[in-house]
């Protein structure tokens, strides 16, 4: 997830606070939760959908302990002011599964705007002349292809942009069938962020996906709401 730091460009950005665990960190590394006409609590990844939504912070393994609790609909029916709402019970799974599109849809779009490149070899020229600002390999690429882009990424000083990585490429939750399918491209394997904006876009959504399916994720580096705040309630989005 993005580091906090003391840059004033990031000193107004908007934060919300997790309906479960009381934890405030900034929207966009939440998940937004809203209700559908008929009454059923759905994933509002893109924070888009009309009328009061609730935010949540946890990992799946979480979401689902506390659904299985019977806390979450506590916490949900706090949050909407409404006794009839339908929790689904496979709402972990949806959630899953609508992250992980979002962040195929955002590699998609990346691609259509010519934000991105694709092939060993022009990743590779590319991040040695310093141009790539977030590497990403297929689950399935070959262990010696990963080990030389990676090289080559950190003598472009690639990873100085991208410091989460630990100076190799991410490797994407999904092999090459599913990211070409995403791009549009035959034999998507390893893929450069060109451009600075579409690196961090990209990122956001890739962490997002992965801190909500690992068991051991979630936003644990928020603050924690004063008594009474709201902040996790909105009506409607930006």
């Amino acid at each position: 997830m993005r580091k906090r730091t003391n840059d004033p460009l990031e000193a107004h950005v908007p934060e919300r606070t997790c309906v479960l665990t009381r934890r405030s960190a900034p929207r966009e590394e939440l998940i937004r939760l809203a209700l559908s006409p008929d009454g059923e609590v759905a994933a509002d990844i893109r924070a888009r959908a009309p009328g009061r939504g609730a935010w949540i912070g946890v990992g799946r393994a979480e979401l689902d302990s506390a659904q299985a609790k019977g806390k979450l609909k506590g916490a949900l029916t706090r949050a909407f002011k409404a006794n009839d709402m339908h929790v689904p019970d496979d709402l972990g799974e949806r959630i899953a599964a609508a992250l992980r599109q979002n962040a195929l849809d955002r590699l998609g779009m990346e691609a259509k705007a010519g934000n991105l490149i694709n092939g060993a070899e022009k990743v590779e020229t590319a991040a040695r002349a310093g141009k790539v600002h977030l590497l990403i390999h297929a689950a399935d690429a070959g262990e010696d292809g990963r080990r030389r882009l990676d090289q080559a990424w950190r003598v472009g000083g690639g990873p100085s942009t991208s410091p989460a990585t630990g100076g190799r490429g991410l490797v994407f939750p999904e092999e090459r069938t599913i990211l070409s399918m995403a791009l549009g491209r035959e034999n998507v394997v390893h893929i450069g962020l060109t451009e600075p904006a579409a690196a961090r876009r990209v990122r956001l959504a890739i962490d997002r996906w992965l801190a909500f399916i690992d068991p051991d994720a979630g936003l644990e580096g928020g603050s924690a709401a004063g008594p009474g705040s709201t902040d996790e309630l909105d009506e409607g989005s930006e």
